[in-house]
């Protein structure tokens, strides 16, 4: 999602495109990603699964909430965790996708009825803030995997700008 800022992995070989691929298929590799979200998810941790299935319009398309069976739709499953809150109008959440479904870790926060900061897509552009940036607050903080010649690649990206400079602004602190 050319959106989410943060950790992105590129393959340089065939041989390493059809490892990591392999890690991926077999969920071996993982995934961490923190959000801004509105309101505070109930229960504090959790598990989304459902499945999805993209919506074409004219102008866009985006990811719905399917049912099993329904032309297209794929199983999603995305584990949450609150991070902090913030006068229970918002908070910051750690996102472990096991499955990767386009929009997949959107399409749940909304689905829950807590859309991603700055997502125009999904909802998340309603009652922002002034002084917080008009962007998806989405990003991708680590992804581990097994290397393709063996051991296992432990990387973690730091934050944008625009969203340390949020999360300070409701008091969280990024570290």
């Amino acid at each position: 999602d050319r959106e989410t800022s943060g950790c992105l992995l590129i393959a340089k070989t065939r041989f390493a495109a059809t490892a990591l691929t392999g890690s991926f298929r077999h969920r071996s590799a993982r995934k961490i990603y923190w959000a801004l979200v509105a309101g505070v998810p109930k229960p504090k941790q959790g598990r989304i699964s459902t499945y999805l299935a993209k919506e074409e319009s004219e102008e866009d398309s985006i990811m719905r909430v399917a049912k099993h069976g329904d032309e297209g739709a794929s199983h999603a499953v995305t584990y949450y965790a609150v991070v902090e809150t913030s006068a229970q109008k918002l908070a910051w959440v750690s996102l472990k996708p096991v499955t990767g479904r386009q929009h997949q870790l959107r399409a749940h926060m909304a689905f829950i009825g807590h859309p991603i900061m700055g997502d125009g897509k999904y909802g998340g552009m309603e009652n922002l803030p002034d002084g917080i940036a008009k962007k998806l607050h989405l990003h991708a903080r680590r992804i581990t995997f097994p290397h393709p010649r063996g051991g296992t690649v432990d990387i973690t990206a730091p934050l944008p700008e625009f969203m340390r400079q949020s999360l300070e602004f409701f008091g969280f602190d990024p570290g």
